[in-house]
């Protein structure tokens, strides 16, 4: 019986005498801290808090150093090198020093921690991690890169709410390009446009081809970029028909989108310009003339009415001696002036288009070919062509005017 008892209490005092082994003693010198408000200082007490929660060394504080950087000044303000660190360590009479460096890079903030072997001078262990720009949490990103270096885990949320996101290329962050040039191109007319530049010119049209040459100068600027999209805002001032004596300006705002790195892209957007027009008909029988003549209400008033000014030829249209005017729709139902149409005698009014356009700019170094197939709609009618520019990249910059750290 006393010697089972004697071999328990031997047990007994092995097994305390483990656990009243001291900790491994660690002091933590100042680290480097760059584009951020928290000083070194602060930086090393972040570290030693972080060090002492873990519960796996016994960590000098402040005061116990504070006799050491009396001593030598260089171990308080530049002691970031494996040699200085080892002599430091030596100098406190610890078995670990630890330091790193707080970074502010862009848009996230990079930690490093190492912690040198006093006795070998080599790196026990380093850790590295990158963090959301939210300075307010350096403490929280300092506890992550601590637990991951002794395999301890941090609460998943905690990590995801403070990981540096490396997303893509937003308007924040990427430069505006300028990418202005000439644009030249050719447009078949359609619809009530192709009646009107076909017609005769003594009828109120244009007496043209119905296809028109384009001029014409476009003005982009984007405001919002990827790595594999764009958004463009683009201006583009445009004279069509010189060819044909034709003077035809239009401006046009397009919406624009550009993707991938091919620069397929597509745009859409209200045009302006002024157009000529009156109100008419169509003789579809022939009636007042040939089959299909424009027959506006001024030729009406001021010539085909007054045929009619004949009492004997025509008593219908007299009453009491009074000459009354047939209308067109006397002769035909679908003879009146309800409808509005193109005619260079006409007065000058607004006109508005919705243009759409597809195509893909050609890159070759800073020189931009940017070709595009459209089509402009008006009531009634439009125009569908296509159009080849250049550009060249001329100058890039911020979009916002911040500067980075």
């Amino acid at each position: 019986m006393k010697k089972v008892i004697t071999t328990f209490a031997f047990i007994l005092c092995t097994t305390l005498s483990l656990f009243a082994q001291p900790k491994t003693s660690i002091a933590v010198a100042n680290p480097n801290v760059t584009g951020l408000y928290a000083t070194p200082e602060i930086a090393s007490k972040l570290i030693r808090l972080e060090l002492i929660k873990l519960d796996k060394y016994a960590v000098l504080d402040q005061f116990d150093m504070a006799d050491v950087y009396e001593t030598k000044e260089r171990f308080k303000n530049a002691c970031l090198g494996k040699t200085c660190l080892t002599d430091l360590g030596k100098a406190l009479n610890v078995n670990y020093i630890a330091s790193g460096s707080y970074d502010l890079l862009g848009n996230k903030i990079v930690i490093t921690i190492k912690i040198i072997d006093v006795n070998t001078g080599s790196v026990f262990k380093t850790g590295v991690k990158e963090f959301d720009n939210q300075e307010a949490e350096l403490q929280r990103m300092t506890e992550i890169l601590i637990k991951e270096m002794h395999g301890v885990e941090s609460p998943k949320e905690l990590i995801e709410r403070l990981k540096f996101n490396n997303e893509l290329i937003t308007s924040s962050n990427v430069g505006r390009v300028k990418n202005n040039g000439p644009r030249i191109g050719y447009a078949v007319m359609t619809g009530n446009l192709y009646e009107f530049a076909t017609r005769p010119a003594d009828q109120g049209g244009l007496d043209i081809f119905p296809g028109v040459s384009m001029i014409g100068y476009q003005l982009e600027a984007q405001y919002v970029g990827t790595e594999n999209f764009s958004a463009l805002i683009e201006g583009i001032i445009n004279i069509s028909g010189l060819e044909q004596g034709q003077f035809i300006p239009t401006i046009s705002l397009m919406n624009g989108f550009r993707f991938g790195k091919a620069g397929w892209e597509f745009a859409f957007g209200p045009g302006f310009g002024m157009k000529q027009v009156s109100k008419g008909f169509f003789d579809t029988d022939g009636a007042f003339g040939n089959v299909g003549n424009y027959i506006s209400e001024t030729d009406w008033t001021n010539n085909i009415s007054r045929s009619f000014n004949d009492p004997t030829a025509h008593p219908d249209f007299f009453e009491d001696g009074t000459f009354n005017a047939p209308s067109p729709s006397y002769f035909n139902s679908e003879y009146n002036f309800s409808k509005e149409y193109g005619d260079t005698r006409g007065v000058t009014k607004f006109s508005t288009s919705f243009l759409f356009a597809l195509g893909r700019t050609f890159r070759a170094g800073a020189l931009n070919i940017p070709v595009n197939i459209f089509y402009s709609s008006k009531k009634g009618g439009g125009l569908a062509g296509v159009s080849v520019g250049f550009n060249v990249l001329k100058s890039k910059k911020n979009i916002n005017d911040r500067k980075a750290l």
